[in-house]
């Protein structure tokens, strides 16, 4: 007889193996893959199924029954039914290690790469490392989405953000409750404020931004004592106006209601400017790790033009223009290429130029120029790199491509694709940029075979 077929809402009893992609542990029911919320390796756990598909099962940790050494006690209150963090039922040694293979299974099962990956560049200081918080509001709550929905669990204070951050969202909600501003509500598109947006430098100075579905907000005088009033490091306050009825956060344009309408910043010992739109690796310390890698792996001699695509405010590209004769950065962003244009000329780089084009029109405006990048340098976005950039990028025949990359699954398939056009990844590292949740980002050095 066969065997009764999985349910949902079955108990069943479970020895977790592995880890997929988002954190969640790995078992096997009757040959069928199971993916566990809240397991960890070696644990034998009593499992609820909560979802039977055809090929895989879901569930969740109803009871350990022989506990991991990596498991330890959260420190949060709103985890699990905060969706911001993944990872705090086990201890970072073993996030780490999770994150390691993580990379080289996409690595080598997407990108046929083998190679051997080292233990992860973990972070010094894994608690409140963000320097960028964005809260979205409902009725009665600021805080963070539950997993995989779009309720906001009210978070008063969360142990990624800066203290900051944490106390000038609560002056925004008390501001919402005393003058009955309503938030937005997604489903009816009725309602004003959509997210609270706080920024925050090294030198402990913050930036709050209100992304809201009008032009303005009823009392801004009482809303920008109450901020400043709640937060001594205050540079000013910003109003975003987004009234597209989407999941976009930032806003189509910014009025500064009070003092700066952006922080300067310090990274790899350089300054950048940041408004309110400025894409900024959220976590400095170990950004200026995985820049240097990224430098590093560059193998910079000050004789190599260097071709940085998608440069954004020139972070990176800026980085590498100290060791190298020529940068060109590309961004197709056009508040983003004047930022970095300015970033240069504030930390008196000269050897720097940007241009406003996608990847083929940047190609094609150096060749015209006589230009030949010897390194490529890459920091798309979590989508990867488009299968006609890949193409541009190897046209251009430079020595090596530097990809930094924020999703290992993207990465693997780039590289197979670069692998098709006779570029091998010869090296990688991954570095924890976002300590207690599934992400890590990895910088991967590829060379023409």
């Amino acid at each position: 007889m066969d065997k009764a077929r999985p349910r949902e809402g079955q108990l069943c009893r479970l020895t977790i193996d592995g880890y997929d992609s988002g954190g969640a542990g790995v078992a096997r029911l009757d040959g069928q893959v199971v993916f566990v919320q809240g397991g960890i390796r070696g644990e034998t756990c009593a499992v609820r199924l909560t979802h039977v598909g055809r090929t895989a099962l879901w569930g969740a940790v109803q009871e350990v029954l022989t506990p991991s050494p990596a498991r330890v006690a959260p420190d949060c209150p709103h985890f699990p039914r905060c969706g911001g963090c993944q990872l705090r039922h086990m201890s970072y040694a073993e996030e780490l290690e999770a994150k390691r293979i993580k990379v080289s299974d996409a690595l080598r099962r997407l990108g046929g790469a083998e190679i051997d990956l080292p233990p992860v560049l973990g972070a010094a200081r894994p608690e409140r490392y963000r320097n960028k918080a964005q809260f979205p509001v409902a009725k009665g709550a600021i805080g963070f989405y539950r997993a995989r929905s779009h309720e906001v669990i009210d978070v008063p204070d969360c142990l990624l953000q800066s203290e900051a951050a944490g106390r000038l969202r609560t002056a925004v909600k008390d501001w919402m409750a005393k003058y009955a501003v309503p938030a937005y509500d997604e489903r009816a598109k009725t309602g004003l404020v959509r997210h609270v947006y706080v920024r925050t430098n090294r030198a402990g100075r913050s930036l709050c931004c209100l992304l809201v579905n009008g032009r303005g907000v009823p009392r801004e005088a009482e809303l920008v004592r109450a901020l400043r009033d709640a937060e001594p490091g205050l540079a000013g306050v910003v109003l975003g106006v987004n009234q597209k009825h989407n999941n976009v956060i930032l806003g189509d344009s910014y009025r500064t209601l009070w003092g700066e309408d952006a922080l300067t910043d310090t990274l790899c010992g350089l300054t950048f400017r940041l408004s309110v739109p400025s894409f900024y690796q959220v976590n400095p310390d170990q950004t200026e790790v995985l820049y240097g890698k990224a430098v590093e792996l560059a193998g910079l001699t000050g004789a190599e033009t260097v071709l940085d695509l998608y440069c954004g405010i020139g972070t990176i590209g800026l980085a590498m223009a100290r060791r190298a004769r020529a940068v060109w950065g590309a961004e197709v962003v056009p508040e983003a290429v004047d930022d970095a244009v300015a970033n240069a000329a504030r930390n008196g780089i000269t050897n720097a130029r940007f241009l406003c084009a996608d990847a083929g029109e940047a190609a094609r405006r150096l060749a015209a120029e006589g230009v030949r990048p010897d390194v490529i340098c890459v920091d798309p976005p979590r989508k990867g790199l488009a299968g006609d950039v890949v193409d541009t990028i190897a046209d251009m025949a430079p020595d090596r491509v530097v990809y930094v990359s924020c999703d290992p699954a993207t990465l693997g398939r780039d590289v197979k694709r670069f692998a098709g056009r006779g570029y091998v990844l010869r090296q990688a590292q991954a570095v924890d940029m976002f300590p207690r949740t599934q992400h890590v980002e990895t910088v991967g050095r590829l060379e023409r075979a």
